[in-house]
């Protein structure tokens, strides 16, 4: 295969995979619904009541739109595919669009254990997918790009093994004590943020200490 055509087929697999992840995210929306009697006016009270629809949407909306970023920061170093890593793909694309599923459930009963276990589990195949990706795409560095720094390489395996430790300790709360389950998924998103930047400012820092070295 020619380097056009494994430039058009890693395309073809990214645009897709965008395009699975949008529909995804946009339709978890459709799950957050107010339960008001036919003919009776919009209250406070019934938007108040409706704080557990709300809470969900907003924590799969930012762990779909973290598990995008992280994908996509992947696929920005990653220069050819096989069927390996387009099934581990599909497995991962699989699990993102039963996430509205899943946040449904939570939504409807948010105290209840094997809704928040769906939930969790379904966080956790989407976390097993997204790290296989980059285990297998960085092992040796066959499917990447030949510029990539080591260190990019180990950031995102450390990355991917707090998201899994993150998440097993989130589906093993969900079987006792769903609503810290729910918390622990909520302080995933603050860390992912906060690694990201100190990653970046290390970066910055090196460029910096390269610049100071080569005036020397």
């Amino acid at each position: 295969m020619s380097t056009k055509e494994k430039n058009l087929e890693l395309e073809r697999l990214v645009f897709f995979s965008d395009a699975i992840v949008a529909i995804a995210i946009t339709i978890l929306v459709f799950g957050v619904k107010l339960d008001i009697p036919a003919g009776n006016a919009l209250t406070y009270h019934d938007l108040l009541r409706a704080w557990p629809s709300f809470l969900a949407f907003f924590l799969s909306f930012f762990i779909i739109a973290l598990f995008w970023m992280i994908h996509h920061r992947f696929f920005c170093h990653i220069r050819d595919i096989n069927e390996v890593l387009l099934w581990n793909n599909i497995a991962w694309l699989l699990f993102v669009a039963l996430l509205p599923f899943s946040t449904t459930l939570i939504a409807m009963h948010f105290q209840n254990k094997p809704a928040m276990v769906v939930y969790c589990g379904n966080v956790f195949m989407i976390t097993i997918f997204q790290n296989n990706i980059w285990d297998y795409a960085s092992k040796n560095g066959r499917f990447l790009k030949t510029d990539v720094d080591e260190r990019i390489i180990l950031f995102y395996r450390r990355s991917c093994n707090v998201a899994m430790i993150n998440s097993v300790i989130s589906l093993v709360l969900a079987f006792f004590f769903p609503l810290a389950a729910f918390i622990n998924l909520v302080a995933r998103i603050p860390s992912v943020v906060l690694a990201r930047r100190i990653f970046k400012l290390m970066k910055l820092r090196e460029v910096k200490e390269r610049k100071l070295s080569n005036q020397r």
